[in-house]
């Protein structure tokens, strides 16, 4: 079982060992409507082509001197039940289609987006989000098309082939000559149709992603690219992007207008023509509505003909989606859940012993060890660079240390359930992200159970009340994506406050008060020395306020732990130190 930090209690095991066996894996797990979708195609067919047979029968009938009306009802009551039974299966053929088609979208974006919230952050951190929204919504979507009208559209040209073929025979096996030929020419023209869209079709499905991830990082972006007046720019990149895009739709075009399959049809259906009429003069064939019912059958094999222009297209880009979201959800990542690992309350102790981490090649953090006791408050210090946020995302497994181990409470970090490990450690970042959701909700994040009660009582702690409630929704105030509707300091505090009321066992502030003025600090300062009792805290800070009431203060210097102890211990002996502390005052 592959590395996850999430997954379901109860989760579909698919087939991920390639595109096509994915897409069957998803199919077979309703067998019972493929199953459906292709007796009901069976049957529309042979009602369909019935009807041509039918024909021919009055041809031959009418042609009669001594012909009977009522034999002439009959087989227009032939021709009435056949077109009834053929819209009753077509309907439930196109209806089962569907079905599975949205079934079929609703579990592929559960898989990814499950997927995704298993994935590492160090897998996130490479990824353009552009390119993920568009394999989470548009190639999801393509999976829908594929099926819905794609396969539903070849399922019935397959049978819209064999059942004239079927029906044909019964005339005279010898009319088979003409229509077999025309068979095997279309399969040759369509496979080398289909082997020039395939990698048109999959370009095309790419360069969507990347045009997707250009233009969601420009409007993300938009406050710098209107900082730096460079809307021009990002308009010609834009238009760059597009003009690659339309490019390949040119090429599809292109592929699809040299379609040989229609020409191979119009010379089949004259060649059938001839041979069908030289067959009656032979006295093969013994009468005129034989041919008549022949030509009739014939046409109906027009239609697979013609839908597979654009009927093997949609799953062509189909497949090439299905292979662009099977990369995300088969890409290993380094850490995994251990729902079987230790989960109990944590007391607070953390210990590194000898600890180095390097991210993509560089080293980051060498050879840290250091002890905290449960309670103990303990601000990281360093130059920009050192390592400090490296450090705090070890002790949750953001990421894990390539040597050495982390114990919290004397147990291996790894060794410990990670939902339970996550859900006692509370961080707190100067980048502060809030959902679009109401202010109530975004402080409850954490703890959703939460009343009305708790998170009020969370957010005054944090210093927040006052200006929620300033609002005229007050908590139920709708904030924007990632809270720009609120100012810096605000968006700070309703993450305080969402710490509160989480009340973890360990708390990692990571220059968490940087943008709110110094008396609110002060009020949440109080605030943080009363929670701060009950539990291990990390500071990462510049504020000389924060560190000076720290009980102990590591100093990192080029990724290394040069120091550590009391403030006043620091300045004493610890030259780096004063350095740092010289330079905040």
């Amino acid at each position: 079982m592959s590395k996850r930090e999430f997954r379901l209690a109860e989760e579909y095991h698919y087939n991920r060992s390639g595109p096509v066996r994915w897409i069957i894996s998803h199919v077979w797990r309703y067998p019972w409507l493929p199953l459906t979708v292709v007796v009901a195609t069976i049957l529309n067919n042979f009602a369909h082509s019935s009807v041509a047979l039918y024909t021919g029968q009055a041809f031959d009938l009418v042609t009669l001197p001594d012909w009977e009306r009522a034999d002439l009802l009959r087989l227009a009551l032939l021709v009435f039940g056949a077109f009834l039974v053929q819209s009753v299966f077509g309907l439930v053929r196109n209806y089962t289609t569907e079905f599975i088609a949205q079934r079929i979208e609703r579990d592929t974006r559960d898989e990814l987006y499950v997927s995704l919230l298993g994935k590492s952050q160090t897998f996130h951190n490479r990824q353009r989000i552009g390119d993920i929204m568009a394999r989470a919504t548009n190639d999801v979507r393509m999976l829908n098309f594929m099926f819905s009208p794609g396969l539903m559209l070849i399922i019935d040209s397959l049978m819209g082939i064999v059942a004239p073929l079927v029906l044909i025979t019964s005339i005279h096996p010898s009319l088979l000559l003409v229509p077999v030929l025309f068979v095997v020419s279309l399969g040759v023209t369509v496979a080398d149709y289909a082997r020039q869209l395939n990698p048109v079709s999959l370009a095309l499905r790419d360069r969507f992603g990347k045009m997707n991830a250009e233009l969601a990082e420009s409007i993300g972006g938009i406050e710098v690219v209107k900082g730096n007046a460079q809307e021009q720019q990002e308009l010609r990149k834009f238009i760059h992007d597009a003009a690659a895009y339309r490019d390949y739709f040119i090429q599809q075009g292109r592929i699809q207008a040299r379609y040989l399959p229609l020409l191979v049809y119009s010379v089949a259906l004259g060649l059938a023509f001839l041979h069908a009429l030289w067959l009656w003069r032979m006295g093969t064939l013994t009468s005129l509505g034989q041919v008549v019912s022949f030509m009739g059958l014939m046409n109906v094999l027009r239609f697979p003909t013609f839908v597979s222009i654009f009927s093997f297209n949609l799953v062509q880009l189909g497949v090439a989606s299905a292979e662009r979201i099977l990369e995300v959800i088969n890409t290993e990542t380094e850490l995994d859940e251990n729902p079987q690992g230790v989960a109990k309350p944590i007391e607070g102790e953390v210990v590194f012993e000898d600890v180095s981490f390097a991210y993509n090649g560089r080293s980051v953090l060498a050879h840290i060890s250091f002890r905290v006791r449960p309670g103990e408050t303990v601000a990281i210090v360093g130059q920009t660079g050192s390592g400090k946020t490296t450090l705090t995302r070890l002790i949750n497994r953001i990421f894990d240390a390539d040597n050495g181990r982390i114990l919290i409470d004397g147990i291996d970090v790894r060794d410990w359930s990670l939902e339970s490990l996550r859900s006692q450690i509370s961080t707190i970042e100067q980048d502060i992200f809030l959902f679009s959701r109401t202010i109530a909700e975004n402080i409850a994040f954490g703890c959703p159970d939460a009343d009305q009660e708790a998170i009020e009582q969370a957010a005054k702690q944090a210093q927040a009340h006052e200006f929620i409630m300033s609002f005229a929704d007050g908590y139920n105030t709708e904030v924007g994506e990632r809270g720009v509707t609120l100012s810096g300091g605000q968006r700070q505090r309703i993450a305080i406050a969402r710490a509160f009321l989480t009340n973890p066992r360990i708390l990692i502030l990571d220059d968490s008060t940087s943008a709110i003025d110094s008396a609110t600090e002060d009020q949440i300062q109080q605030a943080m020395r009363r929670i701060s009792r009950q539990r291990t805290t990390f500071l990462i800070t510049h504020r000389l306020s924060q560190i000076r009431w720290a009980d102990r203060i590591l100093v990192l210097r080029h990724g290394q732990l040069v120091d550590q102890g009391t403030h006043e211990e620091l300045l004493a002996r610890s030259e780096a130190y004063r350095r740092i502390f010289a330079r905040y005052e």
